[in-house]
């Protein structure tokens, strides 16, 4: 009988405690044995989910290197849930001490820190798993077989759109930090657009223009980016951080010789049109498994790493292009 994966949970925001809830529904394949969490409210949220489901709340030991000299050991895995500047380090630790990484989105705040990380997973042999929902989906994953397959013959031109009530959402929280965020709505919810579309295109930006705008707030609320893939073919992408209220939607589209998909920056669909075909029509996939449940397959060695950090290099290199084009006025990086 195999026992429990023996997990710490780094941080416990709304969003770990979405993941939580799930992951206590694994009790059969996964222990969380304990907890890195500084905010006492947050930490007292999540407890609420263990004792709901008649457990006692494990442990929490606010500072990563004790939890780690105290309980190392005994793990197996981490899953960072945490602001986006505490990624990269808060990895690095757990790879340095033996564990497996999940590691939510974006990976790390650029391509440098992207690099290194890299060589730590290497050096140590871990695991590293970067939780986008894009590159998680089954729908996603379908698209890049049939785009690396040729079916669609040569890609020409990929266009990307996000838009969300995000500036409403996210006023006076970290995410408008940028010293702790890395940026605004296209480093946030748009991280999702820029990763789905790197790992589409499957290769690495070469020319890139963007201009963002923060129309009078801290961190940047709408973006606008042209690019070129090392194949050729054109990239546009646009993020709105301020639509209507409660709205949120995307669309993502690949243009090839002999057809285009349609998708969108989550994976929530996948929708594909061959030549001859004036409609497109939904594609069959298999069936999704959650976020835990991919990382423990992928650590069995029953999935192929959906989203490993050299995806998360890629868009690490992107982010630090857009970024600096815009700051000098949408000039033309070379990357």
């Amino acid at each position: 009988m195999t026992l429990p994966l023996q997990t710490a949970v780094i941080g416990t925001g709304n969003m770990s405690r979405n993941h939580i809830r799930g992951m206590l529904q694994q009790g059969d394949t996964t222990q969380i044995r304990v907890v890195c969490e500084p905010s006492a409210a947050a930490w007292k949220e999540a407890t609420s989910l263990f004792r709901e489901r008649g457990l006692e709340p494990p442990p929490n030991i606010s500072d990563l290197e004790t939890l780690l000299d105290e309980h190392g050991e005994a793990l197996e895995a981490a899953f960072i849930v945490t602001p986006h500047n505490l990624h990269y380090q808060q990895a690095s630790k757990c790879l340095e001490a033996g564990l497996d990484v999940l590691l939510e989105k974006p990976m790390v705040m650029n391509g440098d820190e992207a690099l290194r990380l890299i060589d730590t997973r290497d050096r140590t042999g871990g695991l590293l798993v970067v939780a986008f929902n894009g590159s998680m989906s089954p729908n996603i994953r379908t698209a890049v077989e049939i785009l690396r397959s040729g079916r669609l013959g040569r890609v020409q031109s990929i266009t990307a759109t996000v838009w969300q009530d995000w500036d409403r959402l996210t006023i006076d929280t970290w995410r408008q930090q940028p010293e702790v965020s890395g940026g605004g709505f296209l480093f946030d919810t748009g991280a999702h657009m820029l990763n789905t579309v790197v790992d589409l295109a499957g290769e690495k930006f070469v020319e890139v223009c963007a201009w963002l705008d923060n129309l009078g707030g801290p961190v940047d609320l709408l973006g606008v980016v042209m690019g070129r893939l090392a194949s050729g073919a054109m990239v546009t992408l646009h993020g709105c951080g301020r639509s209507a209220p409660g709205f949120i939607d995307s669309d993502v589209r690949v243009y090839g010789t002999e057809g285009l998909i349609r998708t969108c920056v989550w994976g929530k669909r996948l929708e594909m049109a061959r030549g001859g075909e004036k409609e497109l029509t939904p594609v069959p996939v298999p069936e999704s498994l959650g976020t835990w449940q991919q990382f423990l397959a992928v650590r069995d060695g029953r999935l192929e790493n959906p989203c490993p950090p050299e995806v998360g290099l890629r868009m690490a290199r992107l982010w630090d292009a857009i970024t600096e084009s815009s700051a000098q006025g949408g000039a033309l990086m070379k990357l």
